[in-house]
């Protein structure tokens, strides 16, 4: 009811007065009469940054949200290393990192080591989650290599109705390039701060038979901090808080797509190591046999096929493959050697969906859609010398079917409305609906009134792990609910200036998270619900000289609804300011920005302080033909700060990076 309340007031203040701002395009329109039509309409729903054959490989319906699209452009002029920097410059998310992995935040939600539960990520349309954790990283761990990437599309808000288990805060689907666009061979090359170092080999092409390939491969390697300084463990016993050499990374990364008229084969490799030099999960400090290991592949076949512009049939089939690996050290009484404590994880995981979309009566836009997952083998386990403490090998499965309709009531309000329906062996059905109005007064407005819902599944870590040391198992978890009113008003107030407001309203029951037991051990539980509010606010322009501003205040007021207490790593307040500035024609560019972002909460009830990042990028190409130069400044003013560490961690906040730099070449063959 409360939230019924919210929405009456919201679409009141839309008809009473609220200023104009943004129109991102939205897509249907009772004009389009084929689905080539629609397609074209729905290209316009993405910021113009394109053309539209750029955009021909769209998946299923875009949902009604607040858009956002980062190119490839940008991610060289603004000088991106990793996922995590991308993520961090968009309004309303964050990027934290407790030196073993990064976690993105959104809408001031961003439970420290929640592993990326809260978002879907899609590898042009194929879902990447793993099917023990259902997670991602977003540094040097994360799948695609930020230099094979086209663009970054990422709808925020609940998309469960379209994707299912995940679509909770946001859908984030990666786009790679294509072997027509690079017609040759790249070579890459980058040296960094701590002894970092980064190729990666790039060839594609589109051949007079239809065929087109693309291939690419890259290696990262940094020694990372070579001595580093935590004062929980200012001890002798522990020199003196100062871990020496824990702290280095490797990541190898392949990606090959291959492509012949309305079939795509994709495969994917990426595996990453790290050391860890945290102390977490109670382990011994600066003990250099502390590391972390991920790996995952996946096979991916897709079929496309348009009929007579009126049915458009999307399917695809694939096997994917995860596997994880630690070694976490521990002191044994009465023994000088320390007791190494080993994680085996391995998962396995076939999928098909298929979609079919429709245009009918001229007016509504007919998709529906049906997934199988079958999980045939989850396998955890965790032992020592001393004997094996965990082993579960489980098999679970999962289905789904949805419906939507995109129906143009009139020439300027249109009506998005669905549901999805899912079945899970672990804990049975669960359906989730959405709705959007969208009014365009104009060709220059918009504004959308939204509602959705979203879940997360349990996922077999919290659902199986176990050990005696310090954590239980929690065999009887529910799925986490989310369900949020949202009023977008978009506006351009002319062909290079674009304004968006967001307003919204969200509450989620049954969270998940560790706590911590009578007997001193952590579980797994449905522990308390929240209630976030919130408002988003950006102003951008773009040029056709290349120049490019961008600027966005995100307020959120995230709070557990039976104590109001703030949630932890959940900052009040967020400010952003990108520019891209070209000093000498189409051949250097500056590319600059600022994030200032308030205090947190962290899990032990202390606080971090609020800081301002600034980055600086120094690029420059055609110069000689094929070469690309770029030079970084990163934390411009060396600015300290923490990210709020975990249960797992004995430190309140995690240092975070001081000022670091990069160089990077390109060369095209």
């Amino acid at each position: 009811m409360r939230l019924l309340n919210l929405f009456y007031l919201i679409g009141c203040a839309g008809v009473c007065g609220l200023p104009d701002a943004v129109c991102a395009r939205d897509g249907f329109t009772r004009q389009a009469s084929t689905i080539a039509d629609y397609t074209s309409s729905l290209i316009d729903e993405i910021p113009s940054v394109y053309d539209a054959p750029k955009y021909e490989q769209k998946i299923t319906p875009t949902p009604p949200a607040s858009l956002a699209v980062v190119t490839a452009d940008e991610i060289k002029k603004y000088g991106y290393r990793n996922f995590g920097d991308i993520m961090a410059s968009l309004k309303g998310f964050y990027n934290t990192n407790d030196r073993n992995y990064g976690f993105i935040g959104a809408r001031g939600f961003g439970i420290p080591s929640d592993y990326n539960t809260r978002l879907l990520l899609l590898i042009d349309g194929h879902r990447f989650n793993d099917n023990i954790y259902d997670s991602f990283d977003s540094s040097e761990g994360f799948p695609v290599d930020l230099d094979v990437i086209e663009r970054v599309e990422i709808a925020r808000g609940p998309s469960s109705s379209l994707y299912g288990t995940s679509a909770f805060f946001g859908v984030i689907n990666i786009i790679t390039k294509r072997g027509r666009e690079i017609k040759g061979a790249n070579l890459k090359g980058a040296y960094g701060s701590n002894e970092a170092y980064k190729t990666s080999i790039s060839y594609g092409d589109r051949f007079a038979n239809g065929l087109e390939t693309f291939l690419s491969g890259s290696f990262y390697d940094s020694q990372g901090y070579k001595r580093r300084y935590f004062s929980e463990f200012d001890s002798p016993l522990t020199n003196n808080g100062v871990y020496v050499h824990n702290d280095e990374e490797q990541a190898k990364k392949l990606l090959a797509n291959v492509t012949y008229r309305d079939f795509t084969v994709q495969g994917l490799y990426v595996r990453r190591n790290k050391d860890v030099p945290t102390a977490s999960f109670a382990s011994l400090f600066n003990d250099p046999s502390t590391f972390t290991m991920d790996e995952s592949t996946f096979v991916d076949v897709k079929y496309n096929h348009s009929f007579a512009d009126q049915i458009n049939l999307q399917s695809r089939v694939s096997y994917n493959n995860y596997r994880y690996r630690s070694d976490f050290p521990y002191s044994v009484p009465d023994n000088p050697q320390p007791l190494i404590n080993k994680d085996l994880t391995r998962g396995q995981w076939w999928r098909a969906e298929i979609n079919l979309t429709t245009l009918l009566w001229n007016n509504h836009l007919i998709t529906a859609g049906a997934e199988f997952q079958h999980n045939f083998d989850q396998f955890q386990t965790n032992y020592d010398v001393n004997g094996t403490y965990l082993s579960s090998q489980v098999s679970t499965y999962k289905w789904a079917f949805l419906l939507q309709d995109e129906f143009a009531l009139t020439d300027t309000l249109s009506l998005n409305t669905g549901f999805r329906y899912d079945y899970f062996s672990i804990f049975g059905a669960t359906v989730n609906p959405r709705a959007g109005l969208i009014y365009r007064p104009n060709e220059r407005s918009t504004v959308k009134f939204l509602y959705g819902t979203a879940f997360r599944a349990p996922n077999q870590y919290e659902i199986n792990y176990y050990t005696p040391f310090d954590i239980n198992p929690s065999q009887n978890l529910k799925p986490e609910k989310l369900e949020t009113l949202e009023l977008i008003v978009e506006h351009y107030f002319n062909t290079h200036l674009r304004a968006e407001l967001s307003l919204f309203h969200t509450e989620i029951e049954d969270i998940i998270a560790l706590t911590r037991q009578r007997d001193a051990k952590q579980q797994n539980n449905n522990i308390q619900s929240a209630e976030s509010e919130g408002m988003e606010l950006q102003l951008e322009e773009t040029w056709s000289n290349g120049f490019q501003g961008r600027v966005s205040y995100s307020w959120q007021d995230t709070r557990n609804i039976l104590t109001g207490a703030r949630l932890s790593n959940s900052p009040e307040h967020m400010v952003k300011l990108n520019l891209i500035i070209p000093l000498w024609q189409d051949r250097v560019f500056i590319g600059y920005e600022t994030q200032y972002m308030s205090s947190r909460k962290t899990t032990s009830g202390g606080w971090v302080g609020d800081h301002v990042i600034s980055n600086l990028t120094l690029f420059t190409r055609n110069w000689i033909k094929g070469l690309e130069l770029s030079a970084s400044a990163y934390n411009l003013f060396d600015e300290r700060f923490d990210d709020p560490g975990s249960y797992a961690h004995r430190q309140n906040g995690i240092q975070q990076d001081g000022s670091t730099f990069r160089i990077k070449a390109s060369i095209d063959f």
